[in-house]
């Protein structure tokens, strides 16, 4: 049976972040990764925005991770030359009632660390983006975007230049957990023995977790798939800026809305929508669902025309809690949690994951050390 220091599962962004990190200590790394590419899940899937920490609970993971991972992004993609550009986003309220809840938004990213929002009159947020039909709004200044394929293949560069493997098409079978080491079974039966395993396997955590054989089953959580479909913008977007609405309670638990956020080639994209599904494979995008997008969208952009809008692509949250629920923090295990020694499980790591993926590499490298 081959031997390993060091194995992660997933080779998306935060599985080769944390790869990466764990490697930059010296140790041996590989990472499994049953797809035939790297990053194709959730990380492929996604808004490719660097977010701020607005709208998490203050002293959770999610908030604490976001600051941090985001100015650890920024300045890794300026050291690396990823593309990425810090565009700032705009909060916009579109109703009296809206416009009340943006103190408390200010408020909350105040708690978390983030100290740069400006609160904007209609005729202030205007000037900024004079297309933009709001009542007042809120500048994130610090919010921006970034090509994901890029970064994952600047952390793979990273893992692969510190000696660390990535090996593709590499689907796990089940595991035992044992006193000195984790027995990770392949599909086809080969057999690696590690001494450190991470499972940072996104949408595929909570059910490879629950096939190690050692590992208390109460302690790992339901999976449960909220997909979210994107639509693109035909022509020219008329914003320079993210534009998102304000959440309403209730409304957005699984999500933040039908926002607008750009590529780095500045088409714009409106989505994602929250349609809870029973499978992490239910990724077309329905075209019937574009009508209630331009009902959402023109509540902040009233000159979007009919027939502009064109389906795009879907992702799949990995959530842990389910529809109707509030939104569950970031849940990551270390042997304190579970009692198996060398074990780390990544769950509900949706967004802001891919902010928060150096972050998250720094949290997990040290719960192993621990």
């Amino acid at each position: 049976m081959d031997q390993m220091d060091c194995v992660v599962i997933g080779a998306g962004v935060v599985g080769l972040a944390v790869a990466r990190a764990l490697a930059l200590e010296g140790r041996e790394v590989m990472v499994l990764e049953a797809a035939n590419a790297i990053g194709t899940g959730t990380s492929s899937r996604n808004s490719e925005v660097i977010h701020a920490g607005i709208y998490y609970a203050p002293g959770s993971l999610k908030a604490r991770l976001c600051v941090e991972g985001k100015q650890l992004l920024y300045d890794y993609c300026a050291e690396r030359g990823i593309a990425h550009q810090r565009c700032g986003k705009l909060i916009v309220a579109t109703s009296e009632a809206q416009a009340a809840e943006l103190p408390g938004i200010v408020a909350k990213a105040a708690a978390n660390g983030v100290h740069d929002l400006v609160l904007l009159t209609r005729e202030q947020a205007q000037v900024m983006e004079p297309q933009l039909a709001c009542v007042a709004a809120v500048h994130s200044p610090g919010t921006g975007i970034v090509d994901s394929h890029a970064l994952m293949l600047a952390l793979q560069g990273d893992l692969e230049a510190a000696a660390g493997v990535v090996a593709l098409n590499s689907p796990l079978a089940h595991a035992q957990c044992g006193p000195e080491a984790i027995i990770l079974v392949a599909d086809d039966g080969t057999e690696l023995a590690a001494t450190t395993v991470v499972n940072a396997a996104g949408l595929q955590a909570p059910a490879l977790a629950a096939r190690f054989a050692g590992l208390d089953a109460s302690l790992v959580p339901r999976s449960y798939y909220a997909k979210g479909s994107y639509f693109t913008l035909s022509g020219r977007s008329p914003f320079s800026r993210l534009i998102y609405p304000v959440p309403e309670p209730g409304h957005h638990l699984a999500g933040l809305g039908v926002h607008l956020t750009l590529d780095l080639g500045g088409q714009a994209k409106f989505g994602p929508d929250v349609q809870w599904v029973d499978s992490p494979e239910d990724l077309l995008v329905d075209a019937a669902r574009g009508d209630a997008f331009y009902a959402e969208v023109r509540r902040y952009w009233p000159a979007l025309a009919d027939g502009a809008l064109a389906p795009g692509y879907a992702g799949i949250r990995p959530k842990i809690q389910p529809a109707g629920a509030p939104a569950a923090d970031f849940l990551i295990q270390g042997p304190e949690s579970h009692g198996v020694s060398g074990l780390v499980n990544l769950f509900g790591i949706e967004s802001p994951g891919l902010t928060s993926s150096l972050a998250i590499a720094r949290h997990v490298a040290g719960l192993l050390k621990g």
